[in-house]
């Protein structure tokens, strides 16, 4: 007999080794495994002997770890739905809450959330006297920076930040900007011969000083060029190369020359805003002179010129370059009602 006409024997699946124990559901499902693998299942009519117990195999151990899965589901359900269990979660849940709430109000009484206090102005004030006035409203005061300003007195505060009238957490520090007792000193610019005086004169602008023309002289070639340079009377045009200093916010005066003479209209500056007041000058090829502040002052650029140097004349004249002084304060005046701004 030939190796291939050998009859083939499928094993068949020995339903008391698999367990130990009874179990008619697991009895009919080895069953039902042997009746498909048997000889005369077509249903495994292409396969090997030797590949059916592979696959009852696998369904064996699908079958273990789906079993294995719900019970694991089952006891997961069962332990959190047990009382005790039931009972502490709860427990952990409140307390988590509790400390949450808890953490939440401390948060904003430490932060004052919500509340705010309005910030006085402490402008003019002396620094100490501004001090304890922030200190009796729970203000934190610090300087930030002081300057040298003509006419006001050393450690009268100059500006403030936070500004006036804004809303600040209690225990804000205020930093102040005082007024100092010394000027810094400021190099003037080097001066070359034939330098313009309009020139020169916006470099001193932006160092702080103030230019101003005492004097012009005739000259037939030369028009508006500097010709003498003087700081408190003094004649300084030669010391200038050698690095002369001034006090910020001093005044240096200037010779200039001029083609020919000319004469403009003195404008009207009251009741003007200083810049308003400005821009009319400078329009009238005038120079603006001396600012003299009040002691009503906050907002400069704001504030209302009451009174003029020279004053308004309608049928006055001055030379071109002639300087206006202008005094200043916070409000408009009563006397200009009525009249533009």
């Amino acid at each position: 007999m030939k190796r291939r006409d050998l009859p083939t024997v499928y094993p068949a699946i020995d339903l008391q080794s698999h367990d130990s124990g009874y179990n008619p559901q697991r009895k009919r499902m080895l069953l039902k495994t042997n009746a498909l693998v048997s000889p005369g299942n077509s249903t495994f009519a292409g396969l090997e002997p030797t590949d059916t117990p592979i696959i009852t195999m696998q369904q064996t151990f699908l079958q273990r770890l789906w079993q294995r899965i719900r019970r694991f589901g089952f006891e997961l359900y069962a332990f959190f739905t047990a009382p005790f269990v039931a009972k502490n979660l709860l427990g952990m849940i409140g307390l988590l809450t509790g400390l949450f709430l808890l953490t939440f109000w401390w948060l904003k009484c430490y932060t004052n959330h919500g509340e705010s206090l309005q910030v006085p102005s402490y402008v003019g004030m002396s620094y100490r006297e501004a001090a304890r006035k922030a200190g009796a409203r729970d203000f934190a005061v610090a300087v930030s920076d002081s300057l040298y300003v003509p006419g006001k007195p050393p450690g009268e505060v100059l500006s403030q930040n936070p500004r006036a009238e804004s809303r600040v957490k209690e225990g804000r520090t205020i930093y102040f900007t005082v007024a100092k007792n010394n000027p810094d000193l400021i190099r003037l610019p080097d001066l070359s011969s034939g330098d313009d005086y309009d020139i020169y004169s916006r470099k001193l602008s932006r160092l702080g000083l103030k230019p101003r023309i005492l004097a012009r002289v005739p000259d037939p070639k030369l028009t508006n060029t500097i010709m003498a340079v003087l700081y408190r009377g003094d004649t300084i045009t030669r010391k200038i190369a050698r690095g002369f200093t001034v006090e910020m916010g001093g005044t240096v005066d200037f010779i200039v020359s001029e083609e020919v003479t000319l004469t403009v209209n003195i404008p009207d500056c009251r009741c003007q805003t200083l810049a308003a007041a400005k821009f009319l000058i400078q329009t009238s090829n005038l120079s603006v002179g001396s600012i003299i502040a009040d002691g009503t002052i906050t907002d400069e650029q704001n504030a209302y010129v009451y009174r003029q140097k020279p004053a308004f004349d309608p049928n006055g004249t001055m030379r071109v370059g002639e300087q206006i002084d202008l005094y200043i304060t916070q409000q408009r005046p009563k006397d200009c009602e009525g009249q533009p701004e």
